[in-house]
């Protein structure tokens, strides 16, 4: 089947506007919250606490405190994305349209890769005037970051597709996805944490991400990093079927 590169390109374009019309409540307020945890964690508290596995303590959570915006706001903006069409009814210009299910991902997932590796990177570069860091894997880093994006961004789809209300819209990001994230290890390493505590910790499939990112950061994991990225595969590909299903079948899109 022939992709047709115009169509995609033409979604990316108008959903990166919109982040762009929006660039304070999209881009620069979780950049700001974040920096509001590296002054208080890792400035104020890291400077007095031990290092974790040879890391200084400031060093250790920004592999935490990334995922955790990279899953929030990369879920968030492509559950917009797809919500606002559904809501005003553009969505069948798009059904009808000649648009296939890769050209619509592309478009629509692709700019919400883009917004959350933007976010990434200013947070890194933020990082550095609080604390200093050094990526031991940087290639394998950049990678992982891509991929877990992708994955959260067909999982917003999904979510935007599934809400009927914008209430909905925030249930996940805010009620589920944050609360694991800070139960994943952003601030601690599971293996510190006394029986059975760590293994209960390892039920929460988000402590396999934080961990396999700081492994990318410090060579240093909670679990393997086979594991981690796994699952991250794993959770793509699921993601992937589930709307490919959704396109089959018009769940919640011709309705």
């Amino acid at each position: 089947m022939h992709f047709n590169l115009r169509s995609a390109y033409a979604i990316y374009r108008r959903e990166m506007a919109r982040a762009f019309r929006t660039a304070f409540q999209s881009i620069l307020s979780p950049v700001l919250t974040t920096s509001l945890y590296f002054v208080v964690f890792g400035s104020v508290i890291g400077a007095r606490m031990e290092p974790v596995g040879g890391v200084p303590y400031g060093a250790f959570i920004i592999p935490g405190l990334l995922m955790l915006t990279l899953l929030g706001e990369t879920t968030s903006n492509a559950s917009f994305g797809i919500y606002m069409p559904r809501f005003t009814g553009t969505i069948y210009e798009l059904l009808s349209a000649p648009v296939g299910v890769a050209e619509t991902l592309a478009g629509f997932v692709g700019a919400a890769m883009t917004k959350g590796l933007i976010l990434a990177a200013i947070i890194l570069a933020t990082a550095r005037l609080f604390v200093d860091y050094e990526i031991a894997h940087p290639l394998f880093a950049a990678v992982y970051i891509m991929l877990v994006a992708a994955s959260f961004a067909l999982f917003g789809f999904i979510l935007g597709i599934w809400a009927d209300s914008f209430e909905k819209l925030g249930i996940i990001p805010l009620l589920i996805l944050t609360p694991l994230t800070f139960l994943g290890g952003t601030f601690y390493s599971i293996r510190d944490l006394p029986a059975p505590w760590d293994a209960i910790a390892l039920a929460n499939p988000i402590a396999f991400l934080v961990s396999g990112l700081r492994w990318t950061f410090y060579d240093t994991a909670d679990v393997p990093i086979a594991l981690s990225l796994g699952l991250t595969l794993g959770f793509l590909a699921l993601c992937t079927v589930v709307i490919a299903v959704i396109f089959r079948t018009g769940w919640r899109l011709r309705e």
